[in-house]
């Protein structure tokens, strides 16, 4: 398990804990045992399974992350002392109820584009401290993860191309880039500009679906090509049939909805 998302649990656990959990050690008896079934309450694209057992000490993952889910599903089945499990549930909920929604609204971004070359991207406007685990949530719904941080691509966007003095003198400054490089263009003129100086990859922002298939059919294959800005569910269809390779969606992450799973404790008598 990687560190970053070792200690988002921890966070998670101690935000909600403090200093104990008041009620369960007062209700219930130090020596009662449980067994917890998460079940799914919806359908659902699942992810976020693989905390459970940073959370839970006797943890069984029925159902693995990426896995189509229906009503009454059961996705995971947790033992142990019942204070330590009803300590644990809101935190294992919020985690897997939040990490399911992105999967299952990025399943949904790559459903509506199914049949055609495009593939979905995801971007980095993720709940901060937590964008290693969106980000494989997004996977886990099949969305390709873009760049996780600022130091592992180059996107050159307008900001940079304006401090930088222009297109040619930005892509210049990245020539000798040990990692992939991609510029956005506003215009045409910066269009061509880019190709002029050898741009592989081609980011178009906020075209409508006619407009970037022009765009596309001019570029011609000399590089790819990214679309972003306003891309919704509704016309990502569109937008792929344009001839896009890459649809990028910020709403995967920011706009998810928090899918339906039930935490059902069974108390040993």
């Amino acid at each position: 398990m990687h560190p970053e998302i070792e200690d988002a649990v921890r966070r998670a656990l101690a935000e909600d804990i403090g200093s104990g959990d008041i009620t369960t050690n007062l209700c219930v008896p130090a020596e009662a045992t449980a067994t917890g079934r998460m079940v799914a309450r919806e359908s659902l694209t699942l992810a976020g399974v693989e905390v459970l057992p940073l959370i839970f000490s006797e943890c069984s993952i029925v159902r693995q992350s990426g896995d189509r889910l229906q009503d009454g599903d059961e996705i995971a089945v947790v033992k142990g002392p019942a204070r330590a499990l009803l300590t644990g549930e809101r935190t294992a909920l919020n985690f897997v109820q939040r990490l399911s929604g992105i999967a299952t609204l990025a399943a949904a971004y790559v459903r509506a584009v199914e049949g055609t070359r495009c593939r979905i991207l995801d971007t980095r406007k993720t709940t901060p401290g937590l964008r290693r685990l969106e980000k494989m949530a997004a996977a886990a719904g099949g969305a390709v993860n873009h760049r996780l941080g600022l130091y592992d691509a180059v996107l050159i966007k307008n900001n940079h191309i304006t401090a930088a003095g222009g297109v040619r003198a930005a892509l210049e400054r990245t020539r000798n880039a040990a990692v992939p490089v991609e510029i956005e263009v506003r215009t045409r003129e910066e269009l061509d500009e880019a190709l002029a100086c050898g741009a592989a990859h081609l980011l178009l922002d906020n075209l409508d679906p006619g407009e970037a298939r022009e765009w596309i059919l001019h570029i011609n294959g000399r590089a790819t090509v990214e679309l972003s800005g306003g891309i919704t569910l509704e016309n990502a269809r569109a937008y792929a049939e344009a001839g896009a390779d890459f649809l990028s969606s910020g709403a995967i992450t920011h706009s998810a909805r928090a899918v339906d799973i039930n935490f059902r404790l069974d108390f040993a008598s």
